[in-house]
This record gives structure tokens, C-alpha cells and sequence, in this order.
């Protein structure tokens, strides 16, 4: 009898792919994001082992869901990828509210991912529930991002995420939001193909454009506005080429600030809030005749409350990638829909091409002379900061110490407050894409947190926030993040023991405003409290004391440090403009 040989059998095994969990963080490491933001928690449990698996993707763990989404936008503000904020359900993803907003108003692509509960539990009561029935998470977050969308199907997740990715960065871009439920995260949901993010389309109209150039070749004393948009459209180089070559003067909006180097001698500085005297007179006063308005939607920080008087006294040329916007505020004469870049180069290209062909108007033009904008900064010079009574630091004093003391290449974020007001007007900004407020919505406590991600996208350039108190005091914890991971932000605190803002403008107003609900407290010392979170605290309480010396010193130890200064609280910072406007517009 033969004894044959047992023969051992393959039996293959079916290969199901990824999750959806897994799935998801592979498209994400396929878009290029390299950090994810958020507070970690049961419902998205999926997500947080797909990261952990991940040899691309870094969490970065804040202290609050709403610096979460300061972080994730501050990171995609300065470097124009995305930012990814993440959280568990319910209120840890209404907490990202107020960050997705200020998103949404900038126009910034950031991509939420919110955990849920499972489906089969929906309508049940489940702690944190926020589907279809009661809270109704996804429905919520459509009124302030681009596209929101809970991931019912797995088969569905890439083109989700497509979805979500390409909303995020076409036209205006803005916010987009995905809802996660905890068991579609676990089922498989197949391979991904590779994607390949299409370059962006820029358009423009040929004719408009054409016609705009004209109309500026023929202009008398033309001025343009830089808002915001350009920025955006990162067209700093060709707004710079095209007013050099026209010689005519710009102003920039407040967010727009720096965009158009500030000592140039075509630069009026900003208009509006806590802005130029000579951009108000020399396009409020001087007689306009072509205004030329790019990526500004006119709204009222930089209008002034939509003063009458900006509109010149011929031509309105506005370009916005927003064709809602054209017109809103003040009729338009010649409307260009478009990226902000694009329309500008095509501008430029268009007159140098009617030049060639028209050569009076060459001449003409090389005879223009630049207006006097010169004689505008002479009749309108800045004037060196008052001693205070207490010895404490003039704020204005404080913002040039600051500026003159870190380097060129420095980020400056400012907080909503006065100390943007005095970062405003007195900081020169001449290399564009380094200083930022978040003005669209108007969010304080923004700039203690982005700057963190702002430090991420940028290791090499020092970021520099200048916050209130009062900021400070609602989203301060945050330090804490950057300590744990090492990340070297330095934040100036203008500690004056107030809600600044509230308490000056009370003040100001025409009728003045009792203190019912109080905007002063007791002073806190932040450089304790910045101690207790890991960080490197200074304490300044008199002027001067911040100097080449402190600032080289900071630098070289390369660790978070908070700076305490102790400023005057009854120095009037520059917001009567915002005063006048609210009198204006909003009062009784």
C-alpha cells in the first residue's frame, strides 16, 4: 500500500482593502497634508488608529476644539494647502464652530472631519448623537463651509473627499466638513486609485480686460485698492508690476495690509479702520477720477462704513473671483470676474499691447508723472509715541520696538482688538504675506492660536503674535500645544487689564456708554501663567525694556515664550473711524 504525501493546499484570502477610516487618511496623505489638529475621542477612534498607521500624517493634539480650527486655518492661511481639523461628535464638533466661521469669512480651505455615532443607533439617545434626527451636525455646518456631508456609504469616501477637496479650492475658496460615523469608518470600503489634483483654472474675460486697460491708460489721477483677494490669489508681484508701470498709488484694505510694500513711493498705506491719513485724503479728498478695486468686497472696515465719498468721480473697476460681490456695495462701471493674479498680469499684458499700437498714448504715459504722494506723507507724518503718566508702555511705542526688533522676514499675526488697531497704523509691512488679521468674522482669541500653525508651514521664519489680554485670556491654553510639540511661537500680550475695544469705544461714542456690564479687571500675570503651561514667560512692565537684546535672546533659545507687557490703559487707540461708523449706521 502506498502511503502518499500530504499536500498542503493554498487557500487564498480575499483582499478586502482598507477601511473607510484607512481609506481616508490614504487620500489625505495623497492630497499633501502633512498635520491633522484636533481633540481626540471615541467616536473617532476609526480615524485616530488609520493615523497612527500613517507614516505622512502628524496629529497635533490642542487643547480646545476651537484652536483646532484657528491652528488647521492659520497653517492654511500663510501657505495656501489645506488645513485638517478633526473631533469627536456632538460638542466636540459644535466647538469647532466659531474657527470654521472665521474660515468661511477669509475664504481659507480648511477641512473638518467630525466623529458620529454609529447609524444604527441614530434616533436612540446616544450620548454625543448629532445625525439625522435631533442635532443635526452636517445640516449646521452647511451654513458656514463650502460643502458638508456625513459618509453614509463607504463605496463613496474618495469621491467624497474629492468632493470636499475641490470645493475647498475652487472659486472662493472656504471651509468643508465631513461627518464620520463610528461603524461606516470600519467597513471595508475597497482600494483608492490615485488622484492627481487638477491645476488650478484661472479665467478671465479677454474684452473686459481689455477695456479696463484702457480705461486706466486714459485715467488723470487713478488710484487702486488691494483688498484681502489679493492675498489670496498671492498677486502681490503682479499688483506691484502693474501700479509701478501706470504709476499709480495703492492703498490696501486692513486683512489686505502689506501686500503692496508700505514704503514704497506709490504706497498710501491702508484705508479704513485704524488706517492712513494720506489714503483717506488722496482717495476720500483727492478727486479720483478711476478707481481700480482688487479682491475688496467694500465692506465696512475698509470703507470707512461705506463712505460716499470713495466712489470716483468717473470710473469703478472692481475684479473679484466672487461675481457676488462686484457691485454689492458701490455701483461699478466695469466688473472683471476672475482670480485676482491672473486678471492683474492680463492687465498689465493688455496695456503694454495697446501701447505698441497707440504711441501717443506711450508717450503720455511716460510723461505721467507720479502724484504726489510724497507731499501727502510730508503733510501727514507720523508722529513719535507720547510718554505715558504711569511709565508703562505707549502701545505704539511697543508695536515699533517690536518690528524693529525681530527680523524682515518675521510673521506678525494681530488679534481683533486694539492691538490690531495699533498694528495697523503703525507697523510697516513691506514683504508681502506677513501679517494677518481675521477680519471677516472679527474672531478674538484667532491669532493666539494660528500662529501655531502658521510656526508648522513656516519652521524657518519667526511667527509673532500680537494679542489683548482679554483675547488671551479665552483661547490661552493653547501655549500649552505649542510647548508640547516644541513649536516656537512668541505672543506679545497687550496687557492693560481691559476689553479694550469696549472700554475706549464706550468712551468715544457721541452719546458714551456706562460701564453696565464691566470691561475692566483685575491685571493677570501672564508670565506665570505661561510658566505653569511649560512656556518661557517675561514680565515687562516699563518702556524701553524690550529691546535687540531680549528679542536676539528669544530667538536664540527657540522656545515658546509669552511676552507680559504692561501697557497704559488709558491711551485712546486708533478706532474712531470704527466709532463714527457705528454711530452712523448702528446706533438707535
Amino acid at each position: 500500500m502506498d502511503v502518499g504525501v500530504k499536500k498542503s493546499v493554498s487557500i487564498p484570502i480575499e483582499d478586502k482593502g482598507l477601511t473607510t477610516a484607512e481609506l481616508l487618511v490614504q487620500l489625505l496623505e495623497q492630497a499633501g497634508v502633512e498635520y491633522i489638529f484636533g481633540v481626540p475621542g471615541g467616536a473617532i477612534e476609526d480615524l485616530n488608529t488609520a493615523i497612527y498607521n500613517s507614516k505622512k500624517i502628524n496629529p497635533i493634539v490642542t487643547k480646545h476644539e476651537e484652536g483646532a480650527a484657528f491652528i488647521a486655518d492659520g497653517y492654511a492661511r500663510v501657505s495656501g494647502r489645506l488645513g485638517v481639523c478633526c473631533s469627536t461628535a456632538g460638542p466636540g464638533a459644535t466647538n469647532l464652530i466659531t474657527g470654521l466661521v472665521s474660515s468661511y469669512a477669509d475664504s481659507i480651505p480648511v477641512l473638518a472631519l467630525t466623529g458620529q455615532v454609529a447609524t444604527s443607533v441614530f434616533g436612540k439617545g446616544a450620548i454625543q448623537e448629532s445625525g439625522e434626527e435631533g442635532v443635526n451636525i452636517t445640516s449646521i455646518f452647511r451654513h458656514f463651509t463650502k460643502y458638508s456631508g456625513m459618509m453614509i456609504n463607504e463605496k463613496r469616501t474618495a469621491a467624497m473627499f474629492e468632493k470636499a477637496f475641490k470645493l475647498a479650492f475652487s472659486g472662493r475658496k472656504g471651509p468643508v466638513h465631513l461627518s464620520l460615523p463610528s461603524d461606516v469608518m470600519k467597513r471595508q470600503a475597497g482600494r483608492s486609485n490615485p488622484w492627481v489634483v487638477k491645476s488650478k483654472t484661472r479665467l478671465f474675460d479677454r474684452a473686459s480686460v481689455k477695456k479696463a486697460s484702457e480705461i486706466l491708460l486714459r485715467a488723470k489721477r487713478p488710484a487702486i485698492i488691494a483688498g484681502w483677494g489679493v492675498v489670496l490669489s498671492r498677486g502681490a508681484k503682479e499688483l506691484l508690476e502693474l501700479a509701478q508701470f501706470l504709476k499709480i498709488p495703492v492703498a490696501t484694505s486692513p486683512k489686505g495690509k502689506g501686500v503692496f510694500p508700505e514704503s514704497h513711493e506709490l504706497s498710501l498705506g491702508v484705508l479704513g479702520f485704524a488706517g492712513s491719513s494720506v489714503a483717506r485724503e488722496y482717495i476720500l479728498e483727492g478727486e479720483v477720477d478711476v478707481l481700480l478695486a482688487v479682491g475688496t468686497s467694500f465692506n465696512e472696515m475698509m470703507t470707512g462704513g461705506w463712505d460716499e465719498r470713495l466712489r470716483p468721480s468717473k470710473d469703478l473697476i472692481q475684479i473679484d473671483v466672487d461675481a457676488e460681490e462686484i457691485g454689492k456695495n458701490y455701483p461699478v462701471n466695469m466688473g472683471l470676474v476672475g482670480d485676482g493674479r491672473t486678471v492683474l498680469r492680463e492687465i498689465y499684458f493688455a496695456v503694454r499691447r495697446q501701447l505698441i499700437r497707440n504711441s501717443d498714448q506711450k508717450k503720455a504715459l511716460e510723461n505721467r508723472e507720479i502724484p504726489s504722494v510724497a507731499k501727502l506723507k510730508e503733510k501727514h507724518p507720523v508722529t513719535p509715541s507720547a510718554k505715558t503718566f504711569s511709565g508703562l508702555y505707549h502701545p505704539q511705542k511697543l508695536v515699533e520696538d517690536i518690528q524693529k526688533g525681530f527680523p524682515d522676514n518675521a510673521i506678525f499675526f494681530a488679534d481683533i482688538g486694539t492691538s490690531m488697531a495699533w498694528a495697523i497704523r503703525h507697523m510697516i509691512i513691506d514683504r508681502p504675506y506677513s501679517f494677518y488679521v481675521s477680519l471677516g468674522f472679527g474672531s478674538m482669541a484667532y491669532a493666539v492660536a494660528a500662529p501655531i500653525g502658521a510656526k508648522l508651514a513656516f519652521a524657518d521664519r519667526p511667527i509673532v503674535a500680537l494679542v489683548g489680554d482679554g483675547s488671551f485670556l479665552m483661547n490661552g491654553f493653547e501655549v500649552a500645544t505649542a510647548v508640547n510639540y516644541n513649536i516656537p511661537v512668541v505672543w506679545i500680550i497687550f496687557n492693560n487689564a481691559m476689553l479694550g475695544m469696549v472700554y475706549h469705544g464706550r468712551k468715544l461714542f457721541k452719546q458714551p456708554i456706562p460701564e453696565g456690564i464691566p470691561s475692566q479687571y483685575r491685571r493677570v500675570n501672564f508670565a506665570k501663567v505661561a510658566e505653569g503651561l511649560g512656556a518661557r514667560g517675561i514680565r515687562i512692565e516699563k518702556e524701553n525694556e524690550i529691546t535687540d537684546e531680549l528679542i536676539q535672546d528669544i530667538m536664540a533659545t527657540g522656545q515658546p515664550t509669552v511676552l507680559d507687557v504692561w501697557i497704559d490703559e488709558e491711551v485712546v487707540p486708533p478706532i474712531h473711524s470704527r466709532i463714527k461708523t457705528v454711530d452712523k449706521h448702528f446706533a438707535a
